[in-house]
C-alpha cells in the first residue's frame, strides 16, 4: 500500500497565513500593481472588502474595492467591481492579489492506495 499527499496549491496572507485563494482560480499571472507583479483570481476566501471607489489604474478607470485578510486586516489587493472600458469587462468580479502580499503553499490531504 502506498501513501501520498495531494491537495490544491493554496495562496495565503503573507502576515498570518490565512488561506485566501486556490491556484486553480488564477486567470492571469501578468498583472501589474503599483508595487510590482500581481495575479488575477476568479475567487477569494477569508477576505473582507473595503468600500467601492473609482480608481485610475494602468488599464483605465475602474470601480474597485480593497481586499483585506479577514484575520489580520492586511490589504492584499483589490476586487474589480466595474470596468468602464468594454475591453476590460472580463475583470469584473475578479480579485487581484499583489505577489509580495501572498504566500504560495500546499494544503495536503493524506491518501492511500492499494
Amino acid at each position: 500500500m502506498e501513501e501520498g499527499l495531494v491537495g490544491p496549491r493554496i495562496y495565503s496572507c503573507c502576515k498570518c497565513r490565512n488561506h485566501i485563494a486556490v491556484h486553480d482560480d488564477i486567470v492571469s499571472k501578468n498583472f501589474q500593481a503599483r508595487t510590482g507583479r500581481a495575479y488575477l483570481f476568479t475567487h477569494a476566501m477569508n477576505v473582507v472588502l473595503g468600500l467601492k471607489e473609482d480608481r485610475q489604474l494602468m488599464t483605465g478607470l475602474h470601480v474597485v474595492a480593497d481586499v483585506k485578510c479577514s484575520d489580520c486586516g492586511e490589504v492584499l489587493g483589490w476586487k474589480y467591481e466595474r470596468a468602464y472600458d468594454e475591453s476590460q469587462k472580463y475583470k469584473e468580479g475578479k480579485f487581484v492579489f499583489e505577489n509580495f502580499k501572498i504566500v504560495k503553499e500546499k494544503f495536503y490531504e493524506h491518501i492511500s492506495s492499494v
